[in-house]
């Protein structure tokens, strides 16, 4: 009998730990904040976010305990993520990526929810408009000027016929897909596209069209990216030129050009978001937010590879880039 009575205390003590480690939702005696981060993929741009939120909110005197979770691709996944997080009772969700943001949104109506560089939060139906948030959900876009990305790569690279690999799967990369549709027409390029349904197809998607191009260009496809060291390598193969709209992905080099945000300080930016909730501020009241200020855009340029592919960038934009990747060497200025 005392065998099953210390059996039994030794169980709910177990049980209450368990308990306790689990309800991330409750604030801890301290004062304590949870927090859960969700990303779709880990690469170095989404992996910038999550640092960025976390050192935004450190940055405030925020203290904070983070659920850091990664759906290495998967929708299901990511489902599953957002189930924990409200399960947990999270006093915060950041839902990376439009795959992350959008279950995120479907399963939580109780817990803040915002997202991060989602390129159209109103195609993903996040959002009603940019001007507001809807119910418990706002967050920070990562679009893109794709029109002025593919007049550069025509005017430094002579571009006719353009390739472009996407993931059919996520709303950010169909809705972007329909903007370069739109560009390549008034700039009279030729469009080939290529759709994928996982990173491990990404090498062969661009082998499949890498003769029939005269470059590659990449929007803000998370799935494309976790495997962009494949895409440059057969891309270069052929000298063929890519142009990345996500520098933060391509410091490990390969691509010619790539413009677009800081990632890093997307994720400080939406930590300022996370940090205004916790304050007290409604997200149906926060507009989506944008960034806009020059020192928040990156333009990189891989001089290595653009003299594999012949290509002689102009001195005013090498001057102009924030990083230059030359001798294998990477230089941020």
């Amino acid at each position: 009998m005392i065998r099953k009575i210390i059996s039994g205390l030794v169980l709910s003590l177990v049980a209450c730990a368990l308990l306790t480690a689990g309800g991330a939702g409750d604030t801890t005696d301290d004062g304590t904040t949870r927090i859960g981060i969700s990303k779709i993929v880990a690469h170095p741009a989404l992996d910038a976010v999550e640092k960025g939120v976390q050192d935004e909110l450190a940055a405030r005197g925020i203290t904070a305990v983070y659920d850091l979770q990664n759906a290495n691709g998967d929708v299901n996944t990511a489902t599953q993520i957002a189930t924990k997080f409200k399960r947990d009772k999270v006093d915060v969700i950041v839902a990376i990526a439009t795959p992350m943001a959008v279950s995120a949104a479907n399963s939580v109506r109780d817990i803040p929810v915002v997202f991060s560089v989602v390129t159209d939060p109103v195609s993903a139906g996040l959002v009603p408009n940019l001007s507001k948030g809807e119910g418990n959900v706002t967050g920070l876009s990562d679009k893109t000027d794709i029109y002025a990305h593919l007049e550069l790569f025509k005017r430094i690279a002579g571009i006719k016929t353009l390739g472009h690999i996407f993931t059919s799967s996520e709303a950010n990369s169909a809705a972007a897909l329909a903007e370069l549709e739109d560009a390549c027409k008034k700039l009279s390029i030729e469009l080939v596209v290529q759709s994928i349904n996982n990173s491990s197809e990404v090498k062969q998607a661009t082998e499949a069209i890498i003769r029939r191009v005269d470059g590659i260009y990449l929007t803000t496809d998370n799935t494309v990216y976790s495997a962009l060291p494949a895409l440059v390598e057969v891309a270069l193969s052929q000298k063929k030129p890519v142009f990345s709209s996500d520098p933060t992905s391509a410091i490990e080099g390969g691509c010619v050009i790539a413009s677009g945000f800081d990632y890093y300080k997307a994720g400080r930016a939406t930590g300022v978001m996370v940090a205004d909730i916790l304050g007290g501020k409604n997200p149906d009241s926060m507009p989506t937010k944008f960034l806009t200020d020059p020192s928040e855009q990156n333009l990189l340029l891989d001089l290595d590879a653009a003299k594999i592919c012949g290509i002689t960038l102009p001195a005013d934009l090498v001057k102009s880039a924030n990083q230059v990747i030359e001798n294998g060497k990477l230089t941020t200025r």
